[in-house]
């Protein structure tokens, strides 16, 4: 054998080697044993809220100048709006005049106003006006208030229902109002995002005590109107949303959640503000609520039933859900809480196909593979989750900035089920790109600066179902060879 000879033999045994050291490389990875836990340490903003006095807060000037502007979708289809505001002064007009040109209102509709009281704090008045029959995919402007008090904003309405309308959603929650909260809300208005799917737990008002409880819900809604006068924020109820504090005397559930933060719940027959959905672009949107009966028979039960007996995947392919606790969860932080709604709707959400499921309630960022665990029982089954193609994928979102401070305490070992975590502020962005797929990423506040973190391509349930598994690979290993993870 000639030295060349024994060259090439030489670098062709060592080629086999790595294309078989890759090969279960990839196939550990696959069968989930490239599991992530983030060692990143946060050394940022404290977890503390803002205080009243910050410009953040700030009101605007002018007699019964309407302040805490917010916007949601108003119908089913996405071609209205609800619009609320409120007046400290007096009541006022709760007219909303609107056009498709800057200072050109052409029309004008009247909402209704309202208020409540809670402890002995009284709120102001409390206006909502449902602007509908408007045109898909324009922009319009808007005009509340009256003579030098009056104030301006617009939205941009989305494209029309359509399987391939592209669309960029932002996922928050656990939001609250610190520093930590600004810096989340800050990032999140330069993602490119359109609409904010929210999930839950908002001001954390209830941290706070008599009328201090009703002061926080007016610095939240004046700290989130630097986005949310200008695109829709898609509500879900949290735990801090309920306030049953009968040592003051409330014990009405969600009071102050409910007067402020209206939903189009009738658009989709539902019974409820707490439950609903809408169609927007190419998405279905099902929010549910993870403090309200949901058991058998009752009627957030009956409605689901009923609502993914209207998803049309033609029309609208990508089918989310939103809901506060989740059921999957590796943090030691509300470990289980979710088990009972698993059990409820877990397979309801593998026979409908459902893309992704979006949760809050711990303080962290997670994703899961796709898997499921519908075969268990207490007498019988596997107790354990296994993958599965036609489960979504589970996301927890629950870490906006609130002053609890992050949950940094994961279970040891990661479970198989759980493909990336960490204990950081951060918020996320689901582009729509078509029919087939969407990219998603997460993005952490690091240093108050916005750190891409974790990304992959989602592929759709129904169009591409057989594009995602169990066995896709994280985007760790898509930065070392040139590829995003898809799932």
């Amino acid at each position: 054998m000639t030295m060349t000879e024994a060259k090439m033999m030489c670098m062709c045994f060592l080629l086999v080697q790595l294309s078989i050291t890759f090969f279960v490389f990839m196939c550990c990875v696959g069968n989930g044993n490239a599991r992530i836990t983030s060692a990143f340490v946060r050394s940022e903003f404290p977890s503390v809220d803002i205080p009243i006095d910050h410009e953040v807060f700030a009101v605007p000037k002018g007699y019964n100048a309407p302040q805490q502007v917010h916007i949601t979708q108003g119908d089913y289809d996405g071609k209205a709006v609800i619009i609320s505001w409120v007046t400290t002064d007096e009541p006022g007009t709760s007219k909303v005049q609107y056009g498709t040109s800057d200072n050109a209102y052409d029309y004008a509709v009247e909402g209704t106003t309202t208020n409540y009281t809670f402890y002995k704090y009284q709120s102001g008045y409390i206006h909502h006006c449902l602007v509908d029959g408007l045109e898909f995919d324009t922009k319009y402007y808007y005009k509340i208030g009256t003579g030098d008090s009056s104030r301006e904003f617009w939205f941009q309405t989305p494209p029309k229902i359509d399987p391939d309308a592209p669309y960029v959603f932002g996922i928050i929650g656990d939001l609250g109002q610190t520093y930590n909260s600004l810096s989340t809300l800050e990032h999140y208005m330069h993602s490119g995002g359109q609409t904010i799917l929210f999930v839950g737990d908002l001001s954390y008002a209830d941290r706070y005590q008599y009328n201090d409880v009703g002061v926080r819900w007016d610095t939240w809604g004046q700290f989130i109107e630097q986005s949310a006068a200008y695109q829709p924020w898609i509500w879900s109820a949290g735990n801090h949303e309920i306030e049953y504090m009968p040592y003051m005397g409330e014990v009405v559930p969600f009071k102050s959640y409910l007067y402020r933060f209206p939903t189009p719940y009738e658009a989709s027959k539902s019974s409820s503000p707490l439950w609903y959905a809408i169609r927007r672009a190419s998405a279905h949107i099902i929010v549910l609520s993870s403090y309200s009966p949901f058991v058998t028979y009752t009627p957030q039960w009956l409605w689901l039933a009923e609502e993914f007996k209207r998803v049309d995947r033609e029309k609208t392919p990508w089918l989310i859900v939103l809901m506060h606790v989740p059921i999957y969860n590796s943090n030691e932080a509300h470990f289980m809480e979710g088990e009972s709604m698993r059990a409820a709707f877990e397979s309801w959400f593998i026979l409908n196909k459902v893309d992704v499921v979006f949760a809050g309630h711990v303080h962290a960022y997670e994703r899961s593979y796709r898997i499921s665990n519908i075969h268990y029982c207490v007498s019988s089954g596997d107790p354990y989750p296994v993958p599965d193609k036609s489960a979504p994928i589970y996301l927890t979102v629950g870490d906006g900035g609130n002053q609890e401070g992050l949950a940094g305490r994961f279970r040891d070992p990661q479970p198989d089920y759980s493909a990336f975590r960490e204990a950081s502020y951060g918020h996320s962005t689901l582009e729509i790109k078509n029919r087939t797929h969407a990219f998603y990423h997460w993005n952490r506040n690091d240093d108050g600066k916005q750190v891409p973190t974790d990304s992959f391509v989602l592929y759709n349930q129904y169009w591409a179902s057989n594009e995602g598994s169990w066995t896709q690979k994280k985007h760790h290993l898509g930065d070392l060879f040139g590829w995003t993870a898809p799932y």
